[in-house]
């Protein structure tokens, strides 16, 4: 399902809620107050803002689940509900950025499981395995699995996702949002060529990550 409202509606409620109180304040006359409740009512509508996103579409072409910064590109082999050998990229996101996420890849949703964990600054390495996460795994058309964790961090306390395990997905459909400052880990098959370098800013839906072989 595709979630394009010009608000992620996850922050609707937020955005009500604010607005509320600055009217609120407004009305009693306290003019500080109501300049910060009005900056805090801007500031929400600017986080759960859900921008449109294009992208040339090229086969084989990888592109960003997430808005933010390449801190960790890596080459990894693990064993669990994510298992094999990956080219790990860790992109982390802080509260300015936006926070909808989208799919890295085109394919089937094989597999979606959810963790429960800490709540680490998700900047950190260890973040990776035992903050609050939820993985997303895509099949693509030739067999290949591309992973995309959602991973909550210090202030992030809510991971969503909109899809379901069975459904298809294509490439930069949005697929889920983490509220409030987190990380998304992208898992690509060990032989992809990867096209951005440590400290690139990226753009979900938009920045070429890298390629398929």
């Amino acid at each position: 399902m595709e979630h394009d409202n010009i608000i992620a509606q996850e922050g609707y409620p937020f955005v009500v809620f604010s607005l509320v109180v600055t009217v609120f304040v407004a009305f009693l006359g306290i003019g500080w107050l109501t300049l910060l409740s009005a900056f805090i009512t801007f500031f929400i509508v600017w986080f759960f803002r859900n921008p449109e996103r294009s992208f040339q579409e090229e086969e084989k072409v990888l592109i960003s689940p997430a808005d933010g910064k390449v801190i960790k590109i890596e080459d990894v082999e693990i064993n669990g509900t994510i298992s094999g050998r990956f080219k790990k990229i860790s992109i982390f996101m802080n509260v300015f950025n936006v926070h909808v996420n989208r799919a890295a890849y085109s394919g089937k949703i094989e597999a979606i499981n959810y963790h429960e964990g800490k709540f680490f600054s998700a900047n950190l390495d260890k973040a990776s395995l035992d903050n609050e996460r939820n993985e997303v795994m895509i099949r693509n058309e030739d067999g290949r699995p591309v992973w995309m964790v959602q991973i909550a961090g210090l202030i992030a306390r809510r991971i969503v996702c909109w899809v379901n395990v069975g459904e298809t997905i294509r490439k930069g459909e949005r697929f889920g949002l983490i509220r409030f400052g987190s990380r998304v880990d992208v898992y690509l098959p060990e032989d992809s060529m990867i096209s951005v370098k440590l400290g690139d800013k990226v753009k979900a839906g938009q920045t070429l990550l890298g390629y398929l072989s």
